[in-house]
């Protein structure tokens, strides 16, 4: 059994979710609200940072990639063609850049200004930063969405799934970060067919399950959130 600190809608915390969901792994969820910088959560993760997985046999992982990389090595080989990394070391390249390209600049650009401001934002102090969400964050960020769901297309377009012929790592961070600003009705799907095909086939999957059954108190999600044919 492992133990996943998280938060339900830190986007890398739904990716660490999904693939342990796709690898059968079960966890036990503890949700960490890592603005308030527990004395007790900062000896697991200096940083501060969710999410992190504790294995009784391992030290606590700590981070999104260094989390699926541990998931990967123990547990990968196992799953066959079902693997979430490719075997070619070029194929492993293209998914690592798209985990990054997701975990990072998407990340950076949209999914965390739109987390924090209408969600993480409700429940911080004002010494935490807490507050009414910011407009000009909020009118950038989906601004910036625009283009990764251009970009999200053409891959889509061009592949079978995002890295290649087969589900990887890359599709379940891709979808992790987009499933956090949809529940918010933020990712406007009608600007690109084939991103919102290719969403729709990797939210059906069973993994999916979970997040999609998780509500917010007080912040209705979109009516495209659980719809799989929307």
């Amino acid at each position: 059994m492992f133990t996943l600190f998280h938060h339900p809608f830190c986007p890398h915390s739904r990716f660490i979710r999904l693939i342990a969901g796709e690898y059968g792994l079960e966890l036990k969820l503890a949700e960490e609200r890592s603005w308030e910088r527990r004395e007790a959560f900062l000896l697991l993760n200096a940083a501060g940072t969710t999410p992190v997985l504790v294995d009784d046999e391992q030290p606590p992982i700590p981070g999104a990639a260094i989390i699926a990389e541990y998931l990967d090595e123990a547990y990968g080989a196992e799953m066959g063609p079902k693997r979430l990394m490719p075997e070619t070391i070029a194929e492993r390249v293209e998914v690592r850049r798209l985990m990054a390209w997701f975990n990072e600049k998407f990340f950076e650009e949209v999914s965390h200004p739109l987390v924090t401001e209408r969600i993480y934002k409700r429940f911080m102090s004002e010494e935490n930063g807490g507050g009414p969400p910011s407009p000009d964050v909020m009118r950038a960020a989906k601004a910036n969405v625009r283009y990764h769901l251009a970009y999200i297309g053409w891959l889509a377009q061009t592949r079978n799934f995002l890295a290649g012929d087969r589900p990887t790592y890359a599709d379940f961070a891709a979808a992790a970060h987009l499933s956090a600003i949809d529940y918010l009705g933020d990712v406007p799907w009608s600007e690109d067919d084939a991103a919102k095909a290719w969403y729709a086939r990797v939210k059906s999957r069973p993994s999916f399950r979970p997040l999609l059954s998780e509500w917010l108190a007080g912040v209705p999600a979109s009516r495209t959130y659980v719809d799989l044919d929307f």
